[in-house]
């Protein structure tokens, strides 16, 4: 019988990014099944955190972006456009986001149709991947939705016939996420044990072996 665990996941997050493709792998050789459930940014679920951090923790973050992408030999860029527009002037977010409600209800739709790692793992290899300026315009998220064996307009249909349940059951995952044992991202949890953070992947890996964990055949 498959081991399970829960993936509490983001757009905005650069550390969601490094994670996806580990997750994909030990799905592909062990016997275990991740569940995509996907969430808004600490933005917006707890904007006051940001108001109220330390100055050093933004120099910190910015520092471990860039030396996590290099440890783990990822391509990385700090995206143009970010998926979450901040006024810059008073550090405060806009209730009109062009771009992260769009991106969470097209995950969301992605998880239902049974493509959720595979969408994820395009889309935010496309946002922070560094390769691609202006993610938003052009065929760029056709063509990623594409790879994952997604149709992007078939997606963006059912958000916009369905946008109210997807807010919904994101913020229902919201709720799991805290009640999973943290409140950041990437949280991964595993027999109600939380695991946050990309560094903790192995820490997971190693709790599932624990448990029986056993290779694909």
């Amino acid at each position: 019988m498959a081991l399970e665990f829960d993936l509490f996941w983001s757009f905005r997050s650069p550390f969601s990014y490094f994670v996806v493709k580990r997750i994909i792998e030990i799905e592909k050789t062990s016997d275990v099944k991740c569940n995509v459930r996907i969430v808004y940014p600490s933005a917006f679920r707890n904007p006051e955190f940001f108001a109220n951090n330390d100055p050093l923790w933004v120099q910190y973050f910015w520092r471990d972006c860039f030396r996590t992408a290099q440890y783990l030999d990822m391509p990385f860029k700090w995206p143009n456009p970010d998926p979450v527009v901040m006024d810059l002037a008073t550090r405060t977010y806009p209730k009109e986001q062009p771009y992260i409600y769009r991106l969470s209800h097209l995950g969301q739709a992605a998880v239902e149709a049974g493509r959720g790692l595979e969408f994820i793992d395009e889309i935010s290899s496309l946002i922070w991947g560094g390769k691609t300026a202006n993610w938003h315009e052009g065929e760029h998220l056709a063509e990623a939705t594409e790879r994952a064996g997604l149709n992007l307009s078939e997606l963006d249909a059912l958000v916009m016939a369905k946008s109210e349940e997807y807010d919904a059951t994101i913020k229902i995952a919201q709720d799991a996420q805290r009640a999973g044992g943290h409140y950041g991202v990437p949280l991964m949890v595993f027999g109600g044990e939380p695991f946050f953070g990309q560094d903790r992947f192995e820490q997971l890996k190693w709790r599932m072996e624990q448990k029986g964990l056993t290779q694909r055949v």
